[in-house]
């Protein structure tokens, strides 16, 4: 009997170790690829770099990209076209293309409604005059563009809300947060972030604040180089050089939104200010700022747990990685990453992993770097074509 029982906790303590694979894909903007990356939980590797774009003579940009909600697709936005970009769609596994289809100018994140099965796409409109862009509805079934819906100057941050009724994005320059209905396919409210921030108190941890770091006036615009071979490095955009007589009496944001993501059980979405190195709460219900977080220099994107507990943000300007607790409000770590210009963050399924996307400067190699979230840190990176950018987590499995 004994000996049966020890057999029988030998094998639940075999399986209890048993390592899980996670997959996550990963855009490499200056060099036309997608590489799928694989982590065992110790080490992370590209296994597969898939080649994207029909213009070999010139870079498309890879930038945005989602997987289905049922892991069967992923989908790509190329936001360089002529002049308009494309959304492409991939089998997953084998990565095969099944189809595309032309957006507006420079598309860029996006997601799919699990209840529509639609996906809807902001044309973040880089390289055009500032005035208000869309957000673009496909019918994946079909590969077919149904709707664009107008919003603000470069929209960016394409998430629904867990129920998949509502969509959320943000405009960076006119610095606005906008709710969707996914069903109706028209702006329901829209939000002045500027304004809103006014509205609530810093949640502030002062052990980590460095104040030789927040002197904005000490950046020299001057050494900002939009050459050709850079137009793709959002870091390296000069706003000041943006005729602003085109916004059509827009203000300029100081907030600069760059994402939006909503809470998986509460009514809550949280944005990021790249312009102001804060993130706001925002309470769907009352459509009011409720808690501010500061953050480290530019804020980029954000990805929470799916079981609510965590929020990851991606420090673009600092080249670090910040981890808050929801529950109390306060950073529980900032993480430096393997290198400079970090981007974009997707967690695993299972609440325990943050993959960012970091792209790097010149020819360095982009990276991806795999965050603990149980043990705050930073485990291993995986390298990649130039200029790491979009990510998305596809699965994890035994």
């Amino acid at each position: 009997m004994k000996k049966t029982v020890f057999i029988a906790l030998a094998i639940l303590t075999a399986a209890s170790l048993k390592a899980q694979d996670y997959y996550v894909y990963v855009t490499a903007e200056s060099e036309d690829e997608v590489s799928l990356v694989k982590f065992d939980g110790k080490k992370a590797e590209t296994i597969k770099n898939i080649p994207v774009g029909v213009w070999p003579a010139e870079i498309e940009g890879p930038h945005g990209i989602t997987v289905g909600p049922k892991g069967e697709y992923w989908y790509l936005s190329l936001a360089h076209g002529n002049p308009y970009g494309r959304l492409y769609k991939y089998k997953t596994g084998t990565d095969e293309l099944v189809g595309s289809v032309q957006l507006g100018l420079f598309p860029a994140s996006m997601q799919i409604s699990p209840v529509t099965g639609l996906l809807y796409c902001v044309n973040f409109n880089l390289h055009g005059d500032m005035v208000p862009s869309t957000v673009s509805v496909v019918d994946v079934q079909t590969m077919t563009e149904l709707d664009q819906i107008t919003t603000g100057a470069m929209p960016h941050g394409s998430r629904l809300s867990a129920d998949g009724l509502k969509h959320y994005s943000v405009a960076m320059m006119s610095g606005e947060l906008f709710e969707i209905d996914a069903f109706n396919l028209e702006v329901a409210r829209k939000l002045d972030l500027d304004a809103a921030s006014k509205t609530v108190k810093a949640e502030v941890d002062h052990s980590k604040m460095d104040h030789s770091k927040m002197d904005h006036s000490k950046m020299d615009h001057s050494k900002m180089d939009m050459k050709k071979d850079d137009a793709m490095d959002h870091s390296k955009m000069d706003h000041s050089k943006m005729d602003h007589s085109k916004m059509g009496g827009m203000k300029h944001s100081a907030f600069k939104p760059t994402w939006v993501s909503p809470h998986p059980s509460k009514n809550l979405v949280y944005v990021a200010g790249n312009g102001s190195a804060e993130v706001l709460e925002i309470d769907t219900d009352t459509w009011k700022a409720t808690r501010k977080f500061i953050t480290d220099k530019g804020p980029y994107n954000i990805d929470l747990t799916p079981d609510g507990k965590m929020m990851v943000v991606s420090y673009k300007t600092a080249a670090k990685t910040g981890i808050w607790d929801l529950e109390t409000g306060k950073e529980v770590a900032r993480i430096d990453n393997s290198q400079k210009v970090t981007h974009g963050v997707a967690i695993s399924s299972d609440s325990r992993y943050a993959f960012v996307s970091v792209e790097g400067k010149g020819d360095d190699p982009g990276m991806v770097d795999v965050i603990d979230l149980k043990t705050l840190k930073l485990v291993d990176t995986a390298y990649l074509g130039k200029q790491a950018g979009g990510i998305a987590f596809w699965k994890v499995e035994d």
